[in-house]
């Protein structure tokens, strides 16, 4: 096979690829190259890497008014909670609407997707000001805790969630839970003790999908937790940037860096779930 012909044919989509690869890989590299860099400044000739230190990595946390690490420690706790009970209630509703009938069922299914066509941010005064008062009564669940904060995330769990579940989980033979039934076992052996082990992929996808969502939530968290110690990753990072006379953009970019290694490490974990959980749905919806 003659060179034009390979490339007509087949070399083409390596050059593709490659460009793909390079236009996803420049922005990561950029970053780390800041995060290293002995400037303050992201711009230092627009070369990458022109110095290297680590010094960027002990500010974050040597800074005594910018607990750089109660905001990781804040921010894997909210995550993994809130990801763990999202996972939790919507496979709770999407069994629920695969295997059970009842009135209402498909109009509480389209509701479900019609309510995530609205932003969390139209409820946001509704829910601060719901924190507020449900704090005078019970604190530890208030306005300013990551309790509060996670049983916000946990209200808006639903949705895409449960409609994504809902489809892999019709996609499991309703024979099983009949043979299951015929041996005596209820509803909730069957979901807990088969249904929850046949559906991993999924799950394991919607977990990774509400930690990289929760984890990098700004809005929300911003307003909701007050104290600096109490703040989560995105909220305590953007202070590095927020005065625009005293930027560090430098010392944002070791952080930012540190912040997705979490997410780097269990989507790397979870990888071998997310084709087979993303596309496992469409079969039957």
């Amino acid at each position: 096979m003659g060179l034009g012909k390979w490339m007509s044919q087949i070399g083409w989509r390596h050059v593709v690829g490659i460009v793909v690869v390079i236009y996803a890989l420049f922005p990561i590299v950029y970053i780390i190259s800041g995060s290293v860099n002995p400037g303050g400044t992201l711009t230092s000739g627009n070369r990458l890497f022109p110095g290297f230190t680590f010094d960027n990595y002990i500010a974050l946390f040597t800074d005594p008014y910018r607990p750089f690490a109660d905001w990781f420690k804040n921010t894997l706790y909210v995550s993994t909670v809130a990801s763990l009970g999202s996972v939790f209630l919507s496979s709770l509703a999407a069994y629920a609407f695969s295997r059970m009938r009842f009135i209402g069922r498909r109009v509480g299914l389209l509701s479900l997707i019609l309510f995530q066509m609205f932003p969390q941010i139209l409820a946001l005064v509704a829910i601060f000001g719901l924190l507020v008062e449900i704090g005078k009564v019970f604190p530890a669940i208030g306005n300013g805790t990551h309790i509060g904060l996670i049983l916000v995330y946990l209200g808006g769990a639903l949705g895409g969630n449960t409609y994504l579940m809902y489809g892999f989980f019709n996609t499991i033979p309703k024979e099983l839970d009949e043979a299951a039934k015929i041996d005596g076992a209820t509803h909730t052996q069957i979901f807990f003790g088969m249904i929850l082990r046949l559906t991993a992929p999924i799950l394991a996808v919607i977990f990774l999908l509400s930690f990289i969502g929760l984890s990098s939530d700004f809005i929300l968290a911003s307003i909701l937790l007050e104290k600096p110690e109490d703040k989560t990753l995105a909220v305590g990072l953007y202070g590095y940037i927020a005065d625009k006379m005293n930027q560090e953009w430098t010392i944002f970019a070791a952080g930012a860096v540190l912040a997705s290694l979490p997410i780097v490490g269990l989507f790397l974990y979870l990888q071998k779930y997310i084709v087979s959980g993303l596309t496992g749905g469409a079969v039957k919806g």
